[in-house]
């Protein structure tokens, strides 16, 4: 449950995730929405019990591995004819994305970030600029993945938190969440997550821009002041964006 204060937006993302959580469909390896109340701008979820852990940190290669065989499946579960979301409605990665993914385009200090994203930041604006052609798709997305949203239970991987649902291509999630796993002296995690995206065609171009396009949120997010209530996430989004650009040099060369 969460309150209108400190940071108002918290009960708003409870909305957003009673809304989707209710429209999920029931095949959707999900917690099952059991109830939602709202009293006096307080917001209140109840989900059925998962029996299961989130994964060790950092990151295990065998947890890994079940996340990324569960995603492939998820995806393939949550890809409609049209990029609609099926029953959930859901806004399109671009249109979600759109006044986030632009953190390059906005940067006015890159020697800030070091001499690699000072000599080659047009370079990396211009792989930004493609993101929203490259994520287009038509499966419903998590869009906030990460090691707390992942539940693994003894034959099983559940994936919780939906507020930020969109539509786009299936791999887009994998990109997402991957500053979050390589972060933790997880360099090793780039080989099989890009092996992931290679079995399933995501085009190489396409995942290029897309990471340089979550790269840039996460670098410019952290140089901002922390907002009410969430004294850590600039700190957390600095170690992403520091993640993001190791796998981002490699891909650029």
């Amino acid at each position: 449950a969460v309150g209108p204060e400190p940071n108002p937006h918290s009960a708003d993302m409870h909305r957003a995730e009673a809304r989707i959580a209710a429209a999920l469909p029931p095949a959707a390896p999900v917690p099952r929405l059991l109830a939602d109340v709202e009293v006096d701008g307080w917001v209140a979820l109840a989900f059925e019990d998962i029996d299961g852990h989130t994964p060790v940190q950092p990151w295990r290669p065998a947890d890994l591995d079940r996340v990324l065989a569960a995603l492939g499946d998820l995806g393939a579960a949550l890809t409609f004819p049209e990029a609609s979301g099926g029953p959930v409605d859901a806004p399109s990665a671009a249109e979600a994305g759109a006044a986030l993914f632009r953190g390059w385009c906005t940067l006015t200090e890159p020697e800030r970030l070091g001499e690699w994203v000072a000599a080659n930041l047009d370079e990396i604006v211009r792989w930004e600029s493609r993101w929203e052609a490259a994520v287009t798709g038509s499966t419903l997305l998590h869009g906030d993945l990460r090691a707390d949203n992942i539940l693994l239970t003894r034959d099983r991987v559940v994936f919780v938190d939906w507020p930020s649902a969109m539509v786009g291509a299936a791999w887009v999630d994998v990109v997402l969440m991957a500053p979050s796993v390589i972060m933790h002296d997880g360099e090793w995690a780039i080989a099989p997550i890009e092996a992931y995206l290679a079995r399933h065609r995501a085009d190489p171009d396409d995942v290029t821009a897309a990471l340089a396009a979550v790269t840039g949120f996460f670098v410019c997010q952290g140089l901002l002041p922390p907002p009410p209530g969430l004294p850590t996430l600039r700190a957390f989004q600095r170690a992403q964006g520091h993640a993001g650009l190791k796998w981002l040099r490699r891909r650029l060369g």
